[in-house]
């Protein structure tokens, strides 16, 4: 019985085939197939821009052997869920990632200064990840990230892209529309905007916040971990309830907004996926290329920082530090604290850094379920006062919260609904921004939203943090200011120049 050429299915049983039934063939196929894992695969591919016509070089990418590579035709095989994000330096670094649902021949990325101009190709690095069945009901599943890291480019500039492979050239005129965009931080600080959000999953709401996000022109979109949640139970243990193929559905999800905004991640609890080594970040690694410029602790892709404009951003992993949720509690030995205090140290020294944010997945202060972590403050808090740090962002709580500007864990200043503050004389503003999609949290009893044209003041709130012994310990708070349960996400307006300042705004669904 002979092969079909174009799909590697046998003729006679491809034409008693449906196409889906021919797709679960293959997948069923390839399930069984043991390829390497993400972490043996660890060199990108590398472009340098510049000068009036642009320049490429790439670096040679440790790819998959040719003895996983899937018999499918390639102009069968469609890329998706493309997400980009800087490099350490978001002036001259951009990393683009991409998924196929097989295996392909010599994957690639085009780039170039025009759309219809996409004439050099830079190798694309395969990381493929493997989950063994986990039950009954979930087979085993291969997934294959690819990744190309682009330096050297001209900041401030337009870059046009497209993915491929064997088969699939983006470059052809019928492909035009999978040509994506993005544009490098520029030279000097400008005015800008970010957003953020934390806890997003798939879903209808996820999808309407995205939309929203794109309505903002951000230059970047930060994502406070609990990304996709396929792993629904979020203890970070192999007895979570785990689905990979919900990473598929997400990052076609995200693809119309994370193709054109770097989206910047971190690691949430339900981020934490034990199938995978080590520390359970393996799939982290896989799916996502961050700045590699974070503490030397092994495991740890949620740790880094870069700047842009007149900001610093440094994204932290709150699961080394948790008291709430311990399964990867003090995983970095120290280190990330370590690297805290010398980066922050560093963004405060830097000349043309008017503001430095920091995001997070646990709270250091909320009222809603999970409350606030007080691993978070005691591991975290003298280093934000230390190094006078403008704005922190968190998930974990799926609301929004806004502080009073917050200092010594008392209000250091009210900060009602279009006041300003100063950080570096009246504390720390802390956001909980985690209606990004999944099912809403509330407040407690009689705890009432409070927001522009929607105003409830209250004196006080009863809430509690987690103490190192997993138990919650009462608190009397008043620094609760700004408090919705709907689907939101966070805006934030950077000015520069001899009055800069951020314009902090929550945004709702509707």
């Amino acid at each position: 019985m002979a092969d079909t050429p174009r799909t590697g299915i046998p003729e006679q049983m491809a034409r008693r085939m449906s196409m889906p039934e021919q797709h679960e063939y293959l997948r069923t196929k390839l399930s069984r197939r043991r390829v390497i894992t993400s972490s043996a695969a660890t060199v990108g591919g590398a472009a340098l821009l510049g000068g009036a016509s642009p320049a490429y070089s790439a670096s040679s990418p440790t790819l998959l052997p040719s003895s996983v590579t899937a018999r499918v035709d390639g102009s069968l095989v469609a890329p998706f869920g493309r997400h980009l994000a800087f490099g350490a330096d978001p002036k001259t670094q951009m990393r683009i990632s991409w998924q196929v649902p097989f295996a392909v021949k010599s994957p690639y990325v085009r780039v170039g200064l025009e759309p219809w101009e996409l004439s050099r190709k830079i190798e694309a690095e395969v990381r493929d990840l493997h989950t063994p069945s986990l039950s009954r009901k979930l087979p085993a599943v291969d997934q294959f990230y690819l990744h190309v890291g682009l330096d050297g480019l001209r900041p401030g500039t337009t870059y046009y892209y497209g993915v491929g492979h064997d088969g699939f050239d983006p470059a052809d005129a019928s492909r035009l529309s999978t040509v994506g965009s993005f544009r490098t931080a520029p030279a000097r600080p400008e005015n800008f905007v970010f957003t953020a959000f934390g806890d997003q999953g798939v879903s209808y709401d996820a999808l309407a916040n995205d939309q929203l996000i794109l309505g903002q022109n951000p230059s970047f979109h930060l994502h406070a971990g609990d990304i996709c949640y396929a792993d629904s139970s979020g203890h970070g243990r192999e007895s979570d309830t785990y689905d990979a193929r919900v990473w598929d559905q997400f990052l076609a999800q995200t693809e119309s907004v994370a193709s054109r905004v770097p989206w910047m991640v971190t690691t949430g609890n339900h981020d934490m996926e034990a199938w995978y080594s080590p520390n359970g970040y393996g799939g982290q690694s896989a799916r996502w290329s961050l700045p590699d410029n974070g503490p030397d602790a092994a495991g740890a892709p949620g740790i880094y920082s870069f700047t842009y404009g007149n900001v610093g951003v440094v994204a932290l992993d709150a699961n080394d530090v948790s008291y709430e949720i311990p399964a990867n509690r003090g995983y970095t030995d120290g280190a990330q604290s370590a690297w805290l205090d010398q980066r922050l140290g560093e963004l405060r020294r830097q000349s043309g850094i008017d503001f430095v944010v920091v995001f997070f997945h646990h709270c250091v202060y909320s009222t809603s379920t999970h409350a606030s972590d007080g691993g978070v403050r005691d591991a975290w808090l003298a280093l934000f006062t230390k190094h006078q740090v403008d704005l922190v962002i968190n998930g974990h709580n799926h609301v929004y919260e806004r502080t009073d500007a917050v200092k010594g864990g008392e209000v250091g200043k009210p900060v009602p609904v279009g006041a300003s503050t100063d950080p570096t004389r009246d504390g720390i503003v802390y956001v909980t921004a985690g209606g990004a999609g999944k099912e809403l949290y509330g407040f407690g009893l009689g705890v009432k939203d409070s927001y522009e044209g929607h105003v409830h003041d209250l004196d006080h709130i009863v809430s509690f943090h987690w103490t190192k012994s997993r138990l919650p310990d009462p608190d009397t708070v008043e620094w609760s200011r700004v408090r919705y349960t709907g689907f939101s996400f966070l805006a934030v307006e950077a000015e520069a120049g001899t009055s800069p300042r951020l314009k902090v705004s929550a945004l709702a669904e509707s």
